[in-house]
């Protein structure tokens, strides 16, 4: 069973191709534009290399959100197009799920009584976020959370809660003092994370109507406006 994986929820355009569940190959690139620049390139370079094509595929998975609106777009029409044209199913794997998931996968040695917070960047000190714990049941529901330093106080002080994702990085200062909080720098999203949540909804036929499926943005988008230049410049 060969499923393609798009991620673009984030920063980090990534693809892989994974077969029963397990990774067998990756490329990603984390820099500004990727997304509509590369993605077709990184999905054609893990078909290359797996020596396939595209008609081998049996399904294809893409990180549905919540995450960067562009990001999202992008990934979901991508993976939509293509699905379309070969006939497989498009499997939904949350943003944040398939992140924690992916830090459970890195971390084995986990505390049992762990909380895990996945963290996307939605600018300035809000994120997208929830906590599970180290099975990953929810702990906290998905949020659009603007984050301050008494935020956790509603969990177990006992509970060891480690922070990641783009989004966490923002936060090591704020949570210096705090003993059970660990924020994980330079922890990203990756396509590889997938494997496993898109083989087990494969196995289940949990698939979406490639015809009217929609990323969960989670919030509306909202357009910077370009600062006014100032009278004289």
């Amino acid at each position: 069973m060969i499923i393609l994986q798009i991620e673009t929820a984030t920063s980090v355009c990534s693809v892989a191709l994974s077969e029963s569940g397990k990774t067998i190959h990756l490329a990603e690139l984390n820099e500004p534009n990727a997304h509509a620049a590369k993605l077709t390139r990184l999905i054609e370079q893990v078909i290359r290399e797996a020596s396939l094509t595209l008609s081998d595929l049996d399904a294809v998975a893409v990180s549905k959100g919540p995450g960067s609106y562009t990001g999202l777009r992008i990934g979901v029409s991508t993976a939509k197009g293509l699905c379309y044209g070969l006939d497989v199913p498009v499997i939904a794997i949350d943003s944040l799920h398939s992140l924690a998931a992916g830090y459970v996968q890195e971390n084995p040695a986990l505390p049992e009584n762990a909380l895990i917070c996945p963290m996307i960047d939605a600018r300035r000190l809000e994120v997208y976020t929830a906590v599970f714990n180290r099975d990953l049941v929810l702990e906290q529901p998905t949020k659009a959370q603007i984050i301050n330093v008494d935020y956790f106080d509603s969990l177990p002080l006992n509970a060891p809660l480690f922070l990641f994702g783009d989004g966490a990085d923002k936060f090591t200062d704020m949570f210096a003092e705090r003993e059970n909080i660990q924020v994980i720098s330079g922890f990203r999203q990756s396509a590889d994370f997938l494997s496993k949540p898109a083989y087990e909804a494969f196995l289940k036929s949990d698939f979406e109507d490639v015809a009217y499926f929609e990323p969960f943005y989670l919030k509306d988008f909202v357009p910077m406006k370009p600062k006014k230049k100032q009278e004289g410049v």
